[in-house]
């Protein structure tokens, strides 16, 4: 955490590059400085958030695409980013600022909202823009987790929105993870992870991402919670995906393995509760997880571009001629 006066230099130094557009040698000389200090303090301020970009990517979408997921799916609304060219660079910031918008037309004044941890559920809150007229409050959805980029865990990432939004923020003092069912239940007892989870139930709107379970990307490998063999014992017994730290199996329902009991956070029954429910997810590594996902019900909208529902929807097909 900055203390004022560190927060105050990063502000001013980053005032008068970014809005005055002064030089980092001008800087350096009014305030004394060196100009490799000027750009450590500009590189600091943006690892600190002091700074925060928002790119406004053209927006083209895909109807067809979109009225088939619902109809597939039963999805309330789906949201499918149709590239404006071959470059598909930046992709998961565009369909985020596409999820973000959508966002921005949906909250009201003395709504709550409540957000799950990861890279989607980041580029979709770093894509609301500041100044939002309203004061939504912001509920962590599940504990926090020990990443190497800790600006992706929930707890940031509740932070950031609700000033945004202009809301209070809702912590959820508790790891994302525990060593059993048992310890869960006692941590879900307490009285303040209690509140903050029944906050979390009661929000008007959710905002998820989708995981899925290989070594190489999972954030429980990363934590340390899951070991690869582990994942392949889940990927055996039928797990696909997860939400909110929840695993799910390709019909959609709970795995019920024993991992999902050792979370602090919504369950997918929660979830299912919420009126709004938006999850945002891309790629070809992630189809068959999303498929699992938008079985469960739980998902209302649902955002991505459209390589990916494409290849979601040719996955559904294939998948109900073999059943």
């Amino acid at each position: 955490m900055l203390d004022y006066a560190e927060h105050d230099l990063l502000a001013q130094v980053a005032a008068m590059y970014y809005v005055e557009e002064m030089t980092q040698d001008s800087i350096a000389n009014e305030l004394g400085l060196s100009r490799v200090k000027v750009y450590r303090l500009l590189k600091q301020a943006r690892q600190e958030q002091v700074i925060q970009f928002t790119i406004n990517w053209p927006v083209q979408r895909a109807p067809e695409i979109e009225a088939r997921l619902c109809a597939v799916f039963g999805l309330r609304e789906a949201l499918v980013l149709r590239p404006g060219s071959s470059d598909r660079s930046h992709a998961l910031a565009r369909v985020g600022q596409l999820g973000a918008r959508f966002l921005e037309q949906t909250l009201r004044d003395g709504m709550t909202m409540t957000v799950c941890l990861g890279r989607s559920t980041y580029e979709v809150i770093h894509a609301v823009r500041p100044g939002f007229q309203g004061h939504v409050n912001v509920v962590q959805a599940v504990g926090s987790l020990a990443l190497a980029t800790p600006e992706l865990d929930s707890a940031s990432l509740t932070r950031e929105l609700a000033a945004k939004l202009g809301g209070t923020a809702h912590y959820l003092s508790a790891p994302m993870v525990v060593d059993s069912a048992g310890a869960a239940e006692v941590l879900r007892s307490q009285r303040d992870i209690q509140r903050a989870l029944e906050l979390a139930r009661q929000a008007d709107v959710a905002l998820v991402g989708v995981g899925n379970l290989d070594p190489a990307t999972s954030e429980f490998c990363k934590a340390g919670y899951l070991c690869a063999d582990d994942l392949e014992a889940i990927r055996t017994s039928g797990g696909v995906g997860d939400m909110s730290a929840q695993i799910f199996t390709a019909d959609g329902l709970p795995y019920i393995g024993g991992f999902n009991e050792r979370v602090i956070g919504l369950r997918l029954e929660d979830l299912r509760a919420i009126s709004t429910v938006m999850s945002i997810a891309i790629g070809e590594s992630k189809v068959q997880s999303i498929l699992g996902a938008l079985r469960t019900g739980v998902v209302d909208i649902f955002c991505t571009d459209l390589d990916t529902a494409t290849a979601v929807l040719m996955e559904a097909a294939a998948y109900t001629r073999v059943r």
